[in-house]
C-alpha cells in the first residue's frame, strides 16, 4: 500500500488519528475529513484539525451533517445521559446510522479525489456494542461503493481500509506510539469540556484508559480535574 491519494475520516479520537498517521507512514498523500453531526461537544474538532496539522496532510475538509435533527443517541440529544455504567446491547451512544452516513460523504469526495484507498477507524474487538463497526458492514459498504460510483463501475473503486478493525485498544496504541503519534493532542471522551478534558467515565474513556494500562503505556489523556 505504497502511493496515491488516502482519504482518512478523522474524528479527533485516538483511533481516526492512529488511521491517519499508518496511512502517512504507508507513503499515500493524504486527504482528511471530520464531521461535524452535532456531537455534544466541539473539542473533538479542533483536536482533529490539530492531528492533521501534526502529521500533515494535503488537505482538510469540514462537513456539517447536524445530526441533531434526529437525535435518538446520547451524543446527539442532551436530553439522553451519557452513560457511566456498561450496559448490556447496543449503547445509548449509538448515534443512528452514523458510519453509513460518514462512508457515504468520504466516498464522494474520495471520487473527486480520484483517491485509491478510504480509511476509518472502526474497531471490532474494543468496540462499544456499535453495528456499524463489524466488519460485515465494512465489507457491505465496500460492495456498495463498487457498484454504486463511476469509478467502481469503471473498476477503479476505492478501497476501504479498516487498519484496526481487528486490534485490541493497547495494539493500537502501541501501533501509534511506534509511529510517533502524541496521543494528548487526541480527544476520544463522549463528554469532554470546551479545552478538551475528558470526564473519565463514559464508556470511551474506560476503554481508552484500559488501552494505555494494557499497552504498558503512560496514559497521555488530559482529564478533567
Amino acid at each position: 500500500m505504497r502511493g496515491g491519494r488516502a482519504l482518512v475520516l478523522l474524528s479527533g479520537g485516538l483511533d481516526s488519528a492512529t488511521c491517519l498517521a499508518i496511512a502517512k507512514e504507508a507513503g499515500y498523500s493524504c486527504f482528511a475529513l471530520t464531521i461535524s453531526y452535532g456531537q455534544r461537544h466541539l473539542a473533538e474538532i479542533e483536536a482533529a484539525r490539530r492531528v492533521a496539522q501534526k502529521i500533515g496532510v494535503e488537505e482538510h475538509k469540514f462537513y456539517d451533517l447536524p445530526l441533531t435533527e434526529f437525535g435518538g443517541s446520547a451524543l446527539t440529544d442532551r436530553h439522553i445521559a451519557v452513560p457511566t455504567e456498561m450496559a448490556a446491547g447496543i449503547p445509548v451512544t449509538y448515534v443512528p446510522a452514523r458510519n453509513t452516513l460518514f462512508l457515504s460523504v468520504a466516498l464522494a469526495w474520495s471520487e473527486v479525489l480520484e483517491a485509491s484507498h478510504l480509511f476509518i477507524g472502526v474497531n471490532a474487538v474494543d468496540y462499544s456494542g456499535y453495528p456499524d463497526c463489524r466488519p460485515e458492514f465494512v465489507d457491505a459498504f465496500q460492495r456498495v461503493a463498487n457498484l454504486g460510483t463511476k469509478r467502481g463501475v469503471e473498476g477503479n473503486a476505492v478501497k476501504i481500509e479498516t487498519p484496526l478493525i481487528d486490534l485490541t485498544k493497547g495494539e493500537i496504541i502501541r501501533l501509534g506510539q511506534r509511529l510517533g503519534l502524541d496521543y494528548r493532542i487526541t480527544v476520544s471522551c463522549y463528554q469532554a469540556d470546551a479545552e478538551g478534558h475528558a470526564c473519565g467515565k463514559c464508556d470511551s474513556c474506560r476503554l481508552r484508559r484500559q488501552g494505555f494500562h494494557d499497552a504498558g503505556i503512560l496514559d497521555a489523556t488530559r482529564y478533567q480535574p
